[in-house]
């Protein structure tokens, strides 16, 4: 990174990797219930619903809670405040690993063995 480009601005609510996989995960369709969402990042009921608070405080998920038959169900998907937040996320942690390979490979001179003529 150059002086004079500032930092990537990294969303701080979805740095957290729980929070980014189930962002992630409900970025790939349009609504999907609390237990396919559990199911998919591997997460436990409490921990599921503690990242559903924090996101939806943020408005970056929306809650929708019905039946079906006489079974409670909770659905959950993103809005497009939480879609905004993950592509801004993400190209900013693109923007980090390019800016970091940039570097590194500016670094990367002529090996010891080609400067010694071996």
């Amino acid at each position: 990174m150059s002086n004079d480009t500032p930092p990537p601005a990294l969303d701080p609510l979805i740095q957290h990797p729980t929070r980014l996989a189930i962002m992630a995960f409900l970025s790939g369709c349009a609504e999907a219930e609390f237990s396919a969402v559990r199911a998919g990042c591997q997460v436990s009921d409490s921990a599921l619903s503690k990242v559903v608070s924090a996101l939806e405080s943020a408005s970056y998920l929306i809650v929708r809670k019905g039946y079906v038959g006489k079974r409670p169900r909770t659905w959950l998907s993103l809005s497009s405040e939480g879609r905004t937040a993950l592509s801004g996320h993400l190209a900013a942690l693109q923007r980090i690993a390019a800016d970091a390979a940039a570097l590194g490979s500016a670094l990367d001179g002529p090996s010891p063995q080609a400067a010694s003529g071996s």
